[in-house]
């Protein structure tokens, strides 16, 4: 990491590669300089070419390598900062930095993009599903052979009480449950990409429709996948965490169907 600005190697913000319109005429689409060099900054920070914590050109210097005024460049790095890949620093040492990556900005991110989706019907309640399915049941099979005590005691913690689970409060208990589970797998990627896609979920229950069976039957998937990854058996707690968000599915999908339509 240093904290010496940055020479960068740019393309000049014109030029993209062609690609083809209707006509067969090579074309490229005209975006605004700003966007352009927002692109390029972008990429050089996905690519490590500027590491975390460097500290890149100033703007005029900037300006003068991409071919643009400063206030292209400061509109490309508001983009940027709003995006928290980048961050400016007063005073003497100051400047504008890579940012450091974070995990809850990423789920963040991940969470409104995915309810944004969801929320205009892009992606549906089958799709999201389907997406647990991925995720989750390789979890499972992690956790079990992965888990701490400090896992195990989490998981127990989500378990319901023994004079069962409040309907009110019940979402609750199931969310912490699978969320201890990502935790348990090890995987820090699985557990970003995959709690984004259960509180979409969430924001589509109806939760107040669900009847205490419906959690009774809950808890006992859980306390049985609990006792697949308390012994270490990751096959049954795969198999048990497939048949469980199997069950779910179908009520997933009946509560949504009954929600009250969205009046503007």
């Amino acid at each position: 990491m240093s904290g010496a600005p940055s020479s960068l190697s740019v393309a000049h913000p014109g030029a993209y590669g062609p690609g083809v319109d209707e006509d067969g005429l090579p074309v490229s689409p005209v975006l605004p300089a700003y966007e352009q060099v927002a692109k390029q900054l972008q990429e050089l920070i996905i690519k490590g070419t500027l590491a975390v914590g460097e500290r890149l050109p100033a703007e005029g210097e900037m300006a003068a390598q991409f071919g643009v005024s400063r206030s292209t460049i400061r509109e490309a790095l508001r983009g940027l900062s709003s995006q928290r890949l980048v961050h400016t620093k007063r005073g003497v040492s100051g400047g504008t930095f890579v940012s450091e990556p974070s995990a809850a900005q990423v789920h963040s991110y991940l969470e409104t993009t995915i309810g944004l989706l969801s929320g205009a019907d892009v992606v549906s309640v089958d799709e999201i599903l389907e997406a647990r399915h991925l995720f989750e049941e390789p979890a499972a099979r992690l956790a079990a052979s992965r888990r701490s005590e400090d896992d195990l005691n989490r998981l127990r913690a989500t378990l319901a009480p023994p004079e069962g689970i409040d309907p009110t409060q019940g979402f609750e208990g199931h969310r912490g449950f699978h969320f201890a589970i990502l935790q348990a797998s090890g995987n820090q990627l699985l557990d970003v990409i995959a709690r984004p896609v259960f509180s979409v979920l969430e924001t589509r229950f109806v939760r107040d429709r669900a009847s205490s069976g419906f959690w009774d039957a809950v808890d006992g998937d859980h306390q049985d996948i609990f006792d697949a990854i308390a012994a270490g058996d990751s096959e049954a707690a795969g198999r048990l965490m497939r048949a469980h968000l199997e069950r779910l599915g179908p009520m997933y999908e009946r509560f949504d169907r009954a929600a009250p339509a969205v009046v503007a």
